[in-house]
C-alpha cells in the first residue's frame, strides 16, 4: 500500500532580511533582523509537513549546488526526517537561493533569486520506480528553466514528469510562481490534464485563466469560481484549490465548490508572509493524504498557513497539527464576501 509524499522542484536557502522600509532607487533601508530558511516548493512543504507532526515518509527530489548551502539543505532535510536519496549536487552549479527582503511594518516582501542548480532540473533526474509514496507534488512551475521549456511534442518538459509519476501510480499536484508575464498558458495550461490536485493563488489563477478573481482590491467571489470551473474544464482530474489573503476555495470535477475564511490575525503578530501559500498547500496535501473530506483540508491550510505568518522564514513557526486547529478556535475567521 502506498503511503507518503514525494516532492521535487525548486531547493532554495531563503536569506531572509527585514528592513525598516522599502526605499525608492539610491536610498537606504536598514535591516533590522536576518536569517536562513527553507524556500521553494518542495522544500518548504516537505519541511512544513514534518513540523506538522506527518508520520507517513517524506521524499525530496532536486539538485543543489556542491556548496556549503547545498551541505546547509541536505543536513536541514535529515534533521526533519526527509529522506534526500534524490536530492543530487549538480556540478558546476551552485545552490539557488532567494534574499527576501520584508518590510518590518507590513510583512510585504520583495524576492531577489538566484536560480543556480534548479535551472538545470530536468525529467531524467526524477525516479519514480523507487518509491512507494503516494503523492507526488512538484512547484514551482515558471521557476524550472528545463522543466518548463518546450520538449520534443512542444509541450513542457515538466508534463514527462508529472505523466511518469501518474504510470508509477502517484497522485500529483503542482504548484505555480507568481510570475508577471504571459507564459502561463504555455508551461501551466498543458500540464492541467495530468494533475490532480492544482495549488493556486488568486494571482496566478487569473494569469492561468484570463478570467479576474478581484476587482480592484477586493475578492470577486463569481471571479473566483469561474475561474475554478475554468482550470476544471481545462482538465484537473480532482481538485483545483485557490487560496488568498481572505481565505481559500476548492473546486471539484463536478464543479461544486467549499469556501474557507482565512483565520483573523491581528497584524502585530505578523512577522512575514513568506511561504505562507505553501503552508497552505501543506495542510491541504496532508488532509488529501489522509482522505479527509476537503473542507477539514482547507481547515488545516488556512490554519498551517496563519502559524506561518509569525515567523519571517517560511518554515520556522509551523505547529504540530492539533496547535495549527487549536489557533483557529482561538483566533476565529475572516469574512468572506460570499
Amino acid at each position: 500500500m502506498r503511503t507518503g509524499i514525494i516532492s521535487g522542484g525548486n531547493w532554495i536557502v531563503d536569506n531572509v532580511k527585514v528592513i525598516d522600509i522599502w526605499p525608492p532607487q539610491d536610498a537606504l533601508a536598514s535591516i533590522h533582523s536576518e536569517k536562513r530558511g527553507s524556500g521553494g516548493s518542495p522544500y518548504n512543504i516537505l519541511r512544513d509537513l514534518a513540523k506538522l507532526g506527518a508520520k507517513y515518509p517524506l521524499e525530496a527530489i532536486g539538485l543543489v549546488g556542491d556548496d556549503d548551502l547545498g551541505r546547509w539543505v541536505e543536513a536541514d532535510c535529515k534533521a526533519h526526517r526527509i529522506d534526500t536519496r534524490q536530492l543530487k549536487p549538480a556540478k558546476g552549479s551552485s545552490t539557488s537561493y532567494t534574499d527576501v527582503m520584508t518590510v518590518q511594518s507590513t510583512g510585504r516582501r520583495t524576492f531577489f533569486h538566484q536560480r543556480g542548480a534548479n535551472a538545470k532540473l530536468a525529467p531524467e533526474h526524477f525516479d519514480f520506480g523507487t518509491t512507494q509514496a503516494k503523492m507526488f507534488h512538484l512547484g514551482y512551475l515558471l521557476l524550472l528553466d528545463a522543466l518548463d521549456a518546450p520538449g520534443k511534442d512542444g509541450k513542457p518538459r515538466s508534463c514527462e514528469v508529472l505523466a511518469a509519476a501518474r504510470t508509477a501510480g502517484l497522485s500529483t499536484s503542482i504548484d505555480l510562481v507568481s510570475e508577471a508575464s504571459d507564459r502561463f498558458a504555455k508551461v501551466v495550461m498543458p500540464t492541467l490534464p495530468l494533475i490532480d490536485t492544482l495549488l493556486v493563488n488568486d494571482f496566478e489563477a487569473t494569469r492561468v485563466t484570463g478570467i479576474p478573481v478581484r476587482k480592484g482590491d477586493a475578492l470577486d467571489p463569481a471571479g473566483v469560481v469561474a475561474a475554478a470551473q475554468a482550470m476544471i474544464k481545462a482538465g484537473v482530474n480532482q481538485w483545483v484549490v485557490m487560496h488568498f489573503p481572505e481565505g481559500a476555495y476548492a473546486c471539484d470535477r463536478s464543479g461544486k465548490g467549499i469556501w474557507q475564511a482565512g483565520l483573523r490575525i491581528s497584524n502585530d503578530l505578523i512577522k512575514g508572509a513568506a511561504g505562507a501559500g505553501d503552508a497552505f498547500g501543506a495542510g491541504v496535501l496532508h488532509g488529501i493524504h489522509e482522505q479527509w473530506p476537503m473542507d477539514k483540508s482547507l481547515l488545516l491550510g488556512v490554519s498551517v498557513a496563519a502559524t506561518c505568518l509569525f515567523d519571517a522564514t517560511c518554515s520556522e513557526s509551523i505547529r504540530p497539527i492539533d496547535d495549527c486547529f487549536a489557533l483557529a478556535k482561538e483566533s476565529g475567521f475572516q469574512k468572506l464576501p460570499v
